[in-house]
C-alpha cells in the first residue's frame, strides 16, 4: 500500500524505522571499540612501565619535554587526592555504569560515542589497578610514569580522560551537538531584543 506521494507504508515505514535503530548501534559498538583499545593501550604501558622504569633513574624523552617517572598513585588522576582510594574507586565504578547503561544506550553521533568510549577507557584503566593491583581490592595504587614539565605524573587512562573531557567541550558548546545527535541552535539575541518591542507593539 502507498500514500499519494508513492511513499510505501508497509514496507518503507519498517525500514525507516529500524535504520536509527542500527545507527545507533553502530555508535555504540565505536565508543566499545575505542573503550577497548584505549584500555588495551593503558595496561600495556602500565605493565611495560612496572617492569622496565626504574623510578630513581627516570629516562628523559624529547629533549627534555617527557619524562618517565614511574609513581604509584594513590588518588585521583594526576595524583589528586591521595589517601582517598576507596572513595575514588567507588565513583570510577559509578560513573563506568553510568555511562554504561545510561549514556551509551543514548548516543547517536559518532563524536560523542568516541568521547564515551575514551571516558570508558580512561576511568576502566584507572580503576582496574585500584581492584587488582596493590595493597588489596579498591585500595590498590594506580601506576603513574608520563610526565610533562610543570604538570602532574599521569598515565594513558588520565589522557583518555582528558581528550574525552575535550572532546565533549567541542560538541556540546562549541558545535552545538547533543547526545543523540540533534544540532540545537543558540537563541538568537537580535530576536530576544526584538521580541519585548513587538509584544509592546501589540499591546
Amino acid at each position: 500500500m502507498q500514500t499519494a506521494r508513492g511513499t510505501s507504508i508497509t514496507g518503507s515505514s519498517s525500514t525507516v524505522s529500524h535504520r536509527p535503530v542500527r545507527s545507533r548501534w553502530l555508535y555504540v559498538c565505536v565508543a566499545v571499540a575505542v573503550a577497548l583499545v584505549g584500555l588495551a593501550l593503558d595496561v600495556v604501558t602500565k605493565q611495560l612501565a612496572a617492569a622496565h622504569l626504574d623510578p630513581a633513574d627516570p629516562p628523559v624523552l624529547l629533549g627534555g619535554l617527557l619524562r618517565l617517572q614511574l609513581i604509584r598513585n594513590s588518588g585521583a588522576a594526576f595524583s589528586l587526592g591521595e589517601g582517598y582510594t576507596p572513595v575514588f574507586a567507588v565513583l570510577a565504578s559509578a560513573a563506568l555504569a553510568f555511562v554504561i547503561f545510561v549514556l551509551l544506550r543514548r548516543v547517536g553521533h559518532l563524536g560523542w560515542a568516541i568521547a564515551l568510549g575514551l571516558l570508558m577507557a580512561g576511568v576502566a584503566g584507572n580503576l582496574t589497578d585500584r581492584i587488582f593491583r596493590a595493597p588489596g581490592v579498591f585500595r590498590g595504587h594506580v601506576v603513574d610514569f608520563m610526565q610533562l614539565p610543570h604538570w602532574a605524573i599521569f598515565n594513558v587512562a588520565d589522557m583518555c580522560v582528558c581528550a574525552a573531557a575535550g572532546l565533549i567541550v567541542i560538541l556540546a558548546i562549541f558545535k552545538n551537538v547533543s547526545l543523540g545527535g540533534e544540532h540545537y541552535a543558540r537563541p538568537n539575541r537580535a530576536d530576544h531584543d526584538r521580541q519585548p518591542t513587538t509584544e509592546r507593539s501589540e499591546s
